[in-house]
């Protein structure tokens, strides 16, 4: 079953069986704006551009680099991302993810200590507006989910209304075991570059 993770919670990787995640996918999903007609009368829905990003930092909390829809994959292929989502979900929550960020630890150069990720409202769209958005890690591949491993609603709370910037989690090696933080902590930052230093100043 699952984690549901709570803000601010730490978890190891380690599967029920005691083996520990190594090819990791981090799904994002979330939803269009639903817009009401003029005094009242039907609706429609506004697509929203939310981009999943995914920074790489060394032990000294040096960035390294960025995975995002400008550069899907990492150096040596360790992460890759599935692309750029422009609308959201427009009827409603499938289930289904709109951006995916792989990650395989066994592939990670050994000098990456952090692997941030980041979520950035392309267009400005207020994540108070945003109906759900959520991040799940599981492990296998973007087309076959073998199991999913955590899942933590990110935009549920007051605190999201007025950003378009947010740091939803970092992975962290310590003591040469890779951990999770599951930060969902909005920015005040309006561009990914603005939020990537954030992370490396507040959240490493």
């Amino acid at each position: 079953m699952a984690i549901n993770l709570q803000k601010g919670q730490r978890i190891s990787l380690e599967k029920s069986n005691g083996s520990k995640l190594q090819n990791v996918c981090v799904g994002i999903n979330w939803g269009a704006i639903e817009k009401k007609g003029l005094f009242g009368f039907g609706s429609s829905k506004e697509a929203v551009d939310l981009d999943a990003s995914c920074a790489l930092y060394n032990e000294n909390k040096q960035l390294l680099e960025v995975v995002y829809f400008g550069n899907l994959k990492s150096k040596n292929g360790s992460v890759k991302h599935s692309g750029d989502d422009l609308t959201g979900d427009m009827g409603g929550d499938d289930g289904l993810d709109n951006e995916i960020i792989t990650l395989d630890f066994s592939k990670l150069d050994a000098n990456v200590a952090y692997v941030a990720f980041v979520l950035n409202s392309f267009r400005g769209h207020d994540f108070g507006t945003i109906p759900f958005a959520s991040i799940r890690i599981y492990e296998g591949t973007t087309k076959q989910v073998t199991e999913v491993f955590a899942r933590y609603d990110i935009a549920n709370g007051s605190n999201f209304a007025g950003h378009v910037s947010m740091v939803m989690g970092v992975f962290y090696k310590k003591d040469n075991e890779w951990k999770f933080n599951a930060i969902g902590e909005p920015t005040k930052d309006k561009k990914l570059e603005d939020t990537v230093k954030t992370v490396t100043q507040n959240y490493l």
